[in-house]
């Protein structure tokens, strides 16, 4: 299998630093406010990353963090008025039910700044110690950026360029503006901990260095986080645990593209930001899903006001399919098996492409294509591929729902907003049917017309639609 590397900017065949092991770690969350849908989006791309090479047979072991403790915490607890520890532990609370909900698995090993304190300071002294940093009378250290002749390699910037468009700390002490900071000594009223240059907490970039090393020692294999962290965030965690050990930090960097909202970046400046919790409202989670990996995960996502509701409609239709194939009581033979079986290689070899889930679902308009072909002439195949999709692409997050309940949610989850005339007219038309009045029927659709909804019919029953 292949993978886009960010470092050398090329896919690169996947050779692990120990044969049949990963070491995977991702940047998580900075609990500074509710989970929205780009921190959705990267723990479903870093979660499928680590089953899909579990799934290739690696012993994958996969860390990802949660920054609870930095300046947007600090100046939320100032605005609440709530502890910056008891805020950030409230909030940890909150985004793991949401992420639950969107239905991504929990990491192998969950890691938090606070709790690795002791590390964090470890490593800063081991940096002053070796000439990388250096500690201010005010009691801040800053990392050395001249003493890292490699400096931007993962970026592709000069030092020249390391100023363009990124906020820096100001301070007379500094050695040069592009230094950054590994240790922030505390301000009035802010969180602290004692450490050798006096009271203070982490720098930002400093604590995936050392919690990287906590876990897994010197080097792993495959690092991830958003496009935006390239610059500074993953730089400096080069430049920071390279200088602490001599040794390539990470093979193999991962990165995936960020959401923009109607075209424009998502942002909370903007007011366009898409909380996790609320589109689950409207929304399931296998639609959200379905929405998000049509696009392959290195690439921009431009969400549209109908993007999850065509996802939605997307998926009904095979879950459709799914319902009545599985009611049809057809017995797939050894052959119908191995038939189906195709549909499990051309996903490998699609993900196999740099996690290619845009190519895979693509395939799946195809498949359901064949198992309603199969369906309508009683071939055993139509089961035997119906159950092949759900296996293979339960790795996505998809199919795990009953096919029979979810078309029933579907095609009701819009009736309180439907008027009550409306609905009469509907059952009425049902009915009809129902007794093969087909006139009728075509009567009570016209009426539905005038009212403003067209009406679809299934095997379950119907659905009404607002024209």
């Amino acid at each position: 299998m292949k993978i886009y590397n960010s470092l050398t900017r090329r896919k690169e065949e996947f050779v692990p630093l120990e044969a049949g092991k990963v070491k995977m770690y991702a940047c998580g969350i900075t609990v500074s406010g509710e989970a929205h849908i780009g921190h959705g989006y990267q723990a479903l791309i870093y979660d499928i990353m680590r089953k899909y090479l579990q799934k290739k047979g690696f012993a994958v072991t996969y860390a990802r963090n949660y920054t609870d403790v930095d300046d947007k915490i600090i100046a939320r607890s100032k605005e609440t008025g709530i502890p910056a520890d008891i805020y950030a532990e409230k909030m940890i609370g909150d985004i793991d039910k949401v992420m639950r909900e969107f239905h991504v698995d929990d990491p192998d090993i969950w890691l938090k700044a606070t709790e690795n304190i002791g590390n964090i300071i470890d490593f800063v002294q081991k940096l002053i110690e070796n000439g990388h940093a250096y500690a201010t009378k005010k009691g801040d250290v800053y990392f050395d950026v001249d003493s890292y002749p490699a400096y931007g390699h993962l970026s592709n910037r000069t030092l020249e360029d390391a100023l363009d468009g990124v906020r820096v700390d100001n301070d007379d002490e500094k050695k040069n503006a592009y230094d950054f900071a590994l240790w922030k000594s505390a301000k009035p009223g802010e969180i602290f901990w004692d450490s050798p240059w006096g009271k203070g907490r982490p720098g930002w970039h400093i604590e995936c260095s050392a919690m990287n090393r906590a876990a897994f020692g010197d080097q792993i294999d495959l690092h991830g986080g958003g496009r935006d962290l390239i610059f500074p965030h993953h730089e400096n965690e080069i430049a920071q645990s390279e200088s602490l050990t001599g040794k390539q930090f990470v093979k193999y960097w991962t990165h995936n593209g960020l959401i923009k909202v109607n075209g424009q970046k998502m942002s909370k400046s903007l007011g366009n930001s898409l909380l996790l919790s609320e589109l689950l409202e409207k929304y399931s989670d296998e639609a959200i899903k379905f929405a998000l990996l049509g696009t392959g995960y290195r690439n921009d996502i431009n969400i549209t006001d109908d993007l999850f509701p065509e996802a939605e409609k997307h998926l009904y239709d095979f879950y459709l399919t799914l319902a009545a194939t599985e009611s049809a009581g057809l017995t797939p033979s050894a052959e119908d098996k191995a038939y189906a079986r195709k549909a499990d290689k051309e996903f490998d070899e699609a993900m196999d492409d740099d996690f290619n889930t845009s190519l895979a679902l693509g395939n799946l308009f195809g498949y359901f294509r064949e198992i309603r072909k199969f369906l309508s002439e009683k071939d055993g195949r139509a089961a035997a591929l119906a159950a092949q999709v759900r296996e293979s692409y339960q790795l996505l997050g998809l199919f795990r729902k009953d096919a029979a309940e979810y078309v029933h949610w579907y095609e009701t989850k819009d009736a309180a907003e439907i008027p009550e005339e409306v609905r009469a007219v509907a059952e009425e038309r049902r009915a009809a049917r129902a007794r093969k009045d087909w006139a009728k029927s075509d009567e009570l659709r016209a009426r539905l017309a005038e009212m403003g909804y067209s009406v679809k019919d299934s095997k379950t029953g119907y659905e009404l639609t607002k024209n």
